[in-house]
């Protein structure tokens, strides 16, 4: 397993057109939502890249939408951060969301959503995700 750094500076620390990803820690009902990606058997956080012609805001509500099935749901901006992985440095926006409603149906490549009061023994990027999980959890507690 390749060792990944992750680096977390405040939001828009980055300028918003050298963002690559977007990594939403979301809650609903008190509990923190995880996702399972149908080619894997470990969970993440909702996430996903930023398209063409889109904001980081936008590609996070678009992610949030498919990956939970999020109809309403409120965002907040809550840093940037960059990973470095064999000498290669990517940068992303971590946001958090407290989901209001959403539907059981799934599009995309997710086949799974859990609700869980911490973070899955088994995580996908677990480097990445637990530093940016707790950042969030830090940042989002009332």
């Amino acid at each position: 397993m390749q060792t990944a750094h992750t680096r977390i500076l405040p939001t828009e620390s980055i300028d918003e057109s050298k963002l690559i990803y977007v990594v939403i820690a979301a809650r609903e009902m008190g509990k923190w939502i995880f996702v399972r990606h149908r080619d894997r058997s470990t969970w993440e956080m909702p996430a996903g890249h930023i398209e063409k012609g889109e904001s980081a805001k936008e590609a996070a509500i678009r992610e949030l939408q498919e990956e939970t099935g999020a109809r309403n749901a409120t965002l907040q901006a809550l840093c940037d951060y960059q990973v470095t992985v064999k000498g290669k440095t990517g940068s992303g926006r971590l946001y958090g969301a407290e989901i209001l409603d959403r539907t059981s149906i799934l599009e995309h490549e997710i086949v799974e959503v859990r609700l869980s009061s911490g973070l899955p023994s088994s995580l996908t990027y677990p480097e990445v995700q637990s530093m940016l999980f707790e950042h969030a959890k830090e940042l989002l507690r009332s």
